[in-house]
């Protein structure tokens, strides 16, 4: 019998509770402006999902760097803002993954948008069912 992949790392194997609660935590932080701590808080979450949900992860590393994208903006690192942001928007193309409890069609628009100079950072919002 082929035996199941073992999760990421630390983190692994959240509960349902636990994930809601390091959601809310990423979310409050990221509209806030703590980006890194955001970014810390989604962390947790990635490292909790399986390596065989590959395009899942994906997608939660793509908001991951776009927080560190957004650290970088506020500390006026050019270099590492282009480097991140263009990693990020890459990651987070594509339609809502039905795994992934934030809206991140709008989300990358609006970090795009907001990436090049055109807004305010996005926010981090809950996808509607």
């Amino acid at each position: 019998m082929p035996r199941r992949p073992e999760p990421a790392g630390p983190g692994a194997g959240l509960t349902p509770e636990a994930r809601k609660a390091q959601l809310e935590t990423a979310r409050e932080l990221f509209n806030r402006g703590e980006f890194w701590l955001a970014h810390e808080a989604l962390e947790t979450v990635w490292r909790s999902i399986s390596r065989d949900r590959a395009e899942e992860r994906l997608v939660w590393q793509g908001l991951i760097q776009a927080c560190a994208a957004l650290v970088h903006r506020a500390r006026k690192n050019r270099a590492g803002l282009i480097k991140v942001a263009a990693a990020a928007v890459e990651k987070l193309a594509g339609g809502q993954h039905a795994d992934v409890e934030f809206d991140t069609v709008r989300f990358r628009a609006q970090l795009t948008r907001a990436l090049a100079g055109e807004g305010d950072p996005p926010r981090l919002e809950w996808r509607t069912p």
